[in-house]
């Protein structure tokens, strides 16, 4: 199957078909046009297949808009979450696969919905560095990140993050000392939680901390982080990165 997206000066995005078969579309997904777009796709090829039974159509989302906003967090507050995912139900997609979700509630709000697993990114940046020991930055990551330890046979490290009048107080449940370290997480905004996470690695003796995220949003550049943490990993999920500071992995082009 073959589209093709078209997109106008005022922000209007339209697709044509022009060959049929299943449909297969692959978006960032870290933008309400990508998610237009998918649409556009989606009912162009509804149109030409509304007596194909047989016919399957799917969806890669490499990085969904919306997803750390998995509740309403305070009163009066929209859950966004939740419209994107009721939009993307609206498409009615026979399959939606999402690259490394912030939390479970992205699966559970959008239907027909897996996950992909993060897992080879972080074995190709735990091979590059040697092996290192893995470290979890909270409970919310403790688990994949388990999961992904004992897989590669390797050492895991947890570590918890508290607020105490408003700074960060971070506990280091395991022996880092002469080590190296690398941090596993979802997504990075700004970054500055892994900064105070290297530095108390290496205030208890780790000998290097690197970083790696699937998300690599960064925006507020890298200049504190490189204060304390010596390398980041990351995917091109979200953008593209052009650092000697970063190692990109790069996700299978995107087709909108």
């Amino acid at each position: 199957m073959k589209y093709q997206i078209k997109k106008f000066k005022d922000g209007q995005v339209t697709s044509k078909i022009i060959e049929n078969g299943d449909l297969e579309v692959k978006i960032r997904g870290n933008s309400y046009e990508d998610l237009f777009a998918a649409a556009a796709i989606k009912e162009a090829w509804d149109a030409e297949n509304t007596t194909n039974k047989k016919a399957i159509a799917t969806l890669t989302i490499y990085c969904l808009i919306g997803q750390r906003s998995d509740r309403r967090f305070n009163k009066g507050e929209s859950f966004d979450l939740k419209v994107v995912s009721n939009f993307i139900n609206t498409m009615q997609f026979d399959n939606v696969s999402i690259l490394h979700p912030h939390s479970p509630i992205s699966l559970a709000l959008i239907n027909n919905s897996d996950k992909i697993s993060h897992y080879k990114f972080v074995e190709k940046a735990y091979n590059l560095i040697g092996k290192p020991v893995l470290v979890s930055p909270d409970a919310g990551a403790y688990k994949t990140t388990h999961d992904i330890a004992e897989k590669l046979n390797a050492d895991l490290v947890p570590s918890n993050k508290v607020r105490v009048d408003g700074a960060p107080l971070i506990s280091i449940q395991g022996e880092v000392n002469n080590k190296e370290c690398l941090i596993v997480d979802d997504l990075a905004d700004g970054g500055r939680t892994f900064k105070f996470l290297a530095e108390a690695l290496k205030k208890q003796g780790a000998s290097k901390v690197f970083l790696y995220v699937t998300h690599a949003q960064f925006n507020y550049g890298f200049d504190e982080l490189k204060e304390t943490i010596d390398h980041i990993y990351c995917t091109n999920s979200y953008k593209d990165i052009n650092d000697d500071f970063v190692t990109q992995f790069k996700i299978s082009a995107f087709n909108t």
